[in-house]
């Protein structure tokens, strides 16, 4: 257990390495059960949720070594098709491992994910895509039992709703199954393309990944491959937010611009200025932020859901309403609270935040109930007169490679504290 301890007011400025997405590190991580190979992941984050999903590829019989940020995976000798329990119960991606267990043993046992409370996370759309590809399930009390009759066959699946995890196992489990499965409404997140790569070059066969319609054409083996995971869009967003909070100028490096588009249009909006080069992104702050009107979250390459708790922040402290609209997750508003015991004006009705701007935060103890939620409170401790004390911080290292030291490199005022 640990806190954060951050005293508020310094701007930030200078540069700072962005880490690599943790969501593509875990459907790859997970997709390696497939390969049946050697597999070395490079520029992969340092995050307990790596480290839960490094649990389950050991228990699966995966020999794993890490060296930093490089990680080997030898799932040649693979001889489970279960996991337990407490270790589907430590991330919410965790189902992502149903699709690589079918195509590799053509079983699976495990249960239904746990993690951050953000809202439900069904799997009626992963157990669905998986029966029409042959697998025979049954779910009770939360286990799913999957099974199927020599490989997976092809299907023509349509998504009632471009889900991620969904989309994730349906690519890598068709990679091996007979035929041509295409897919139909997919998710087009940037982490669905690198998961595509990083199987094209384990010898897979998958097209249009990135787009509305992708189309596997099924092989019989995989092998091994070395992949370096894409850079971080979320935790760039984040760092851009605490730039534009704190009126400070900073520069973003091994970045991928062309990912955050749709997060680069509202700091616009607000009054800051955005330059990219390369893998470079920078951004510089006005003094006082101008409201972004109304922020709505939607499947990529709409505003990420993820980035709803921070931007949120950075209306509490700009000139004029915001409203912000939560299309994705049901429950993803707990961190209001916090912030209005900070100083800020929210109010939550429904799906919407109504956010009138107001001219300070001011520091106090505060809780993050889930990944995006707790960095937003570390924002919110940036942007804050004296001192703030995030408690709970196990959720921010969920997805957040060493925040503290990112941002004391930018210049922030802020430590950790192990209790």
């Amino acid at each position: 257990m640990s806190n954060l301890i951050i005293k508020g007011g310094n701007r930030l400025r200078g540069e700072v390495r962005v880490q690599g997405a943790k969501n593509s590190a875990l459907p790859i991580l997970a997709a390696c059960v497939a390969s049946g190979g050697i597999n070395v992941i490079d520029n992969c984050p340092q995050l307990t949720d790596v480290s839960a999903t490094l649990k389950i590829l050991t228990y699966l019989g995966c020999k794993v070594s890490r060296d930093k940020n490089t990680i080997t995976v030898d799932a040649s000798c693979v001889n489970r098709y279960d996991i337990p329990r407490e270790l589907m119960h430590e991330m919410r991606s965790s189902i992502v491992f149903l699709g690589p267990l079918l195509s590799r043993t053509g079983r699976a046992e495990l249960y239904t994910p746990g993690g951050c409370e953000i809202g439900l996370r069904p799997v009626d759309l992963h157990i669905s895509a998986m029966q029409q590809m042959g697998s025979d399930i049954a779910e009770e009390f939360g286990r799913i039992v999957c099974g199927s009759e020599g490989r997976l066959h092809s299907a023509n699946i349509s998504l009632s709703f471009p889900s991620v995890g969904t989309t994730e196992n349906i690519i890598i489990a068709a990679s091996t199954a007979e035929g041509t499965t295409v897919i139909n409404n997919a998710a087009r997140e940037p982490e669905i393309s690198d998961l595509a790569d990083f199987l094209n070059k384990c010898g897979a066969d998958i097209r249009g990944a990135g787009e509305s319609t992708v189309v596997i054409n099924g092989v019989k083996k995989l092998h091994g491959t070395y992949h370096k995971i894409i850079p971080d869009r979320i935790v760039a967003a984040t760092y851009m937010i605490g730039a534009a909070i704190t009126g400070g100028n900073i520069t973003l490096r091994e970045t991928t611009p062309a990912h955050l588009t749709a997060v680069s249009d509202i700091f616009e909006k607000s009054g800051c200025r955005i330059r990219t080069e390369g893998d470079s992104i920078n951004i510089s702050a006005p003094k006082i932020l101008k409201t972004a009107g109304t922020i709505r979250t939607m499947p990529y390459p709409g505003f990420p859901t993820d980035m709803q708790a921070p931007v949120s922040v950075m209306a509490a402290v700009s000139r004029g309403t915001t409203f912000i609209i939560e299309s994705i997750f049901e429950n993803r508003f707990k961190h209001i609270g916090e912030l209005n015991r900070m100083g800020a004006n929210i109010k939550v009705d429904g799906r919407m935040a109504v956010v009138e701007g107001v001219e300070k935060l001011c520091g106090t103890k505060v809780f993050s109930h889930d990944l995006r939620g707790g960095t937003a409170m570390v924002l919110a401790g940036l942007a804050a007169y004296g001192e703030t004390l995030v408690a709970e911080t196990e959720y921010i290292d969920r997805g957040c490679q060493d925040i503290e030291g990112d941002l004391r490199t930018l210049g922030a005022d802020i430590h950790r504290e192990n209790i």
